[in-house]
């Protein structure tokens, strides 16, 4: 009750040590309290302290990238930013609500699919976090029945890549997932050892002028190609060990290879799984790794989700809605 008796910059102090939840429950209170808890400064407070936790970020609330680069000036935010509202859209919190308050295509999905027979949908993953780290990704997958149920090698074989591996989501959806390497196992190993990068063979490099600029463009291989007339989405394994050195530039442009609208429907959903090998290593925030990655220029939904490969946390959630996004899109 005293509260409203203190010098602002006072109630902005004791105000930042609330949760943002309960800064909004005050904010309920009154119309003072109303016009208190939406300060700019606040808020940007609590959004760049945040925003390194936060597990996961999506196409839907990437912060902007002035966000964390720009001085604070309290005239111009008031008008460019509303810190409240980035901070709602941002936070996985505030994403579940508004997921949660959309129509639910799982129960329409899984009964058309016990009418008619549907392919399971198919996804191709690659990436640096597949073959850096210390502790393999795919093998935890393949031995981790009571998280990921492998549910078959089918038979569909793509020429020079294999047929996948199908796993079950939550005892119910069958998904399968083609591994695609960089190299062989031989030359994968023998990188490792010596702490070198191995020679991509999936892409080759096509070297184009923008502007005065040496533009780094790539195209994949034949045998990769046919994957990605057929699969259905990606998965992109990000390694997110801090301790790394990162050519995010590179990854890009690969990454834009694999996705290229002249090889498939161009809003297929990309999961970016920001992965470190152990709990205990650092890791870059996704937030981080999203911007790092030029995501917010892509036109397809993404989203990025942190992972761990020696205990798989936080797979499920990315398939989740890798999956969600897939039913929502045959829905349609």
């Amino acid at each position: 009750a005293a509260l409203p008796g203190f010098q602002i910059d006072v109630q902005l102090n004791i105000m930042s040590f609330l949760s943002p939840q309960d800064l909004c429950h005050l904010g309920s209170t009154s119309s003072y309290w109303r016009a208190a808890v939406r300060d700019p400064l606040l808020w940007r407070y609590f959004l760049l302290r945040d925003l390194p936790l936060w597990a996961s970020v999506d196409w839907k609330s990437l912060p902007d990238v002035e966000v964390f680069n720009k001085a604070f000036s309290e005239a111009s935010d008031k008008a460019l930013y509303d810190y409240m509202a980035v901070y709602k859209k941002s936070c996985p919190q505030g994403r579940r609500s508004l997921r949660s308050s959309r129509p639910r295509y799982g129960a329409v999905t899984s009964f058309l699919q016990s009418l008619v027979t549907q392919a399971e949908p198919r996804f191709a993953m690659f990436g640096p976090g597949l073959e850096e780290l210390d502790d393999s990704l795919v093998q935890k997958m393949m031995t981790c029945p009571e998280i990921l149920v492998v549910a078959g090698l089918p038979h569909r074989q793509i020429h020079g890549i294999g047929s996948g591996v199908s796993f079950q989501f939550n005892n119910s959806q069958k998904f399968n997932i083609l591994t695609l390497y960089s190299t062989t196992s031989v030359e994968r190993r023998r990188a490792r050892t010596e702490q070198a990068v191995a020679v991509n063979k999936m892409f080759y490099q096509e070297n184009s002028t923008e502007g005065n600029q040496q533009a780094v463009h790539y195209s994949v291989i034949d045998q990769v190609k046919k994957v990605c007339e057929v699969v259905d989405g990606f998965i992109y394994v990000a390694n997110a060990e801090a301790h790394k050195k990162h050519d995010r530039q590179e990854e890009w442009a690969r990454i834009l290879a694999m996705i290229d609208p002249a090889l498939g429907p161009p809003n297929r959903p990309l999961l970016v799984l920001s992965c470190v090998s152990h709990i205990g290593v650092e890791r870059i925030p996704c937030v981080y790794v999203a911007h790092q990655l030029q995501l917010n220029l892509l036109r397809q939904p993404w989203m990025v989700q942190d992972n761990v490969a020696a205990t798989l946390d936080g797979l499920l959630n990315g398939i989740e809605w890798l999956l969600e996004e897939v039913n929502c899109k045959n829905a349609q």
